[in-house]
């Protein structure tokens, strides 16, 4: 497809550990067009960051193996690129925001050089024009005073401020695609929400489009087109935000949905999802969750695939019990 801008075709990748293997991703396949900001979530180890890391070819070499699928962006074998094609891709083609922009940005360099050095190894500018863009772009990000900005050290920034620099570099040389990797999480509720009104300005300013990774589903209702919900390393409902939040049909979802803060009473324990993810070092047979889920049956022995469960084709689910009726899933959840 001539928008298609990402694409993970049933990729498997485990890393090795002593005496075995650990399955991180087992058949994952999401796609990404072009200005869509779509939205993946899921439990801490259900492979979110991975898939992002993967797809940038970001993790170490020699520290995981593809057992099977294919990544490709904007048209480019991503599991096979040389270190030289990948360099001159990260940053042009892909960018990433980090969960914590202390741990990515240099602490020892100046905001202002960090940034002119990312422009100008992708664009053919004077040190000038690179400056110039620079402040530009942080004028983009509402920071008052640009040019001061770039005198600063990281440390000498707000968390939020840092976020937005992290924001402004990602934009920097207008990326096809923009993988944000809980770019909110280490902020408060007030600077988070600046802070994404401002990256999806800008996303759909440029036509970007955006991997938006978290485990907030709040935040993914305000910035997403599109979701994927992971668990054990596999994509198990797929569909648009508004449908996925309000009608889940996976059990696991909907156990998601039921275990956020904003759904508890006061002074009673939050709910939550029964268990714990499972070992990926020995999956059960069948379904992931089958163990922690309310609606198993017999069928759950078998794996199931990704697929349309009425009419919608874009609205999948991996389930043999899809829920569909809401008094029945709270009913399921909550019994009386």
């Amino acid at each position: 497809m001539e928008n298609r801008v990402l694409t993970i075709d049933n990729v498997r990748l485990s890393f090795p550990v002593y005496q075995g293997q650990v399955n991180v991703l087992n058949n994952i396949s999401l796609h990404i067009d072009r200005g869509e900001i779509v939205g993946v979530v899921g439990e801490s180890g259900s492979g979110k960051s991975v898939t992002a890391m993967l797809a940038m070819r970001l993790l170490p070499a020699g520290s995981y193996h593809i057992h099977s699928g294919a990544i490709t962006l904007m048209g480019h074998d991503m599991l096979n690129l040389t270190e030289k094609t990948l360099r001159d891709i990260r940053g042009s083609k892909v960018a990433m925001i980090f969960q914590e922009p202390m741990t990515a940005l240099n602490p020892t360099r100046r905001i202002g050089k960090q940034m002119v050095d990312v422009i100008r190894q992708h664009r053919p500018m004077s040190l000038r024009e690179a400056r110039a863009r620079a402040v530009e772009l942080l004028a983009d990000m509402q920071i008052a005073d640009p040019q001061s900005v770039l005198k600063r050290y990281p440390f000498e920034l707000s968390g939020g401020m840092r976020q937005r620099v992290m924001i402004a570099i990602a934009f920097s040389c207008e990326p096809d695609l923009l993988i944000a990797d809980e770019p909110t999480t280490a902020l408060d509720v007030t600077v988070q929400r600046q802070v994404l009104r401002l990256l999806k300005q800008k996303a759909q300013a440029t036509g970007t489009a955006v991997l938006f990774i978290s485990h907030d589903m709040a935040v993914v209702s305000q910035v997403c087109d599109r979701l994927y919900v992971m668990y054990a390393g596999a994509v198990i409902e797929s569909g648009n935000t508004g449908e996925v939040l309000q009608q889940p049909q996976h059990p696991y979802s909907i156990g998601l949905l039921n275990s956020a803060p904003d759904k508890g009473e006061p002074r009673t324990p939050l709910l939550s999802i029964p268990g714990t993810v499972p070992n990926l070092a020995r999956l059960p047979a069948g379904c992931a969750f089958r163990e922690r889920c309310f609606a198993a049956g017999e069928a759950c022995g078998i794996t199931p695939t990704l697929q349309a469960h009425d009419s919608a084709a874009d609205r999948q689910a991996a389930c043999w019990y899809p829920q569909r009726e809401n008094a029945h899933v709270c009913d399921a959840i909550n019994p009386q």
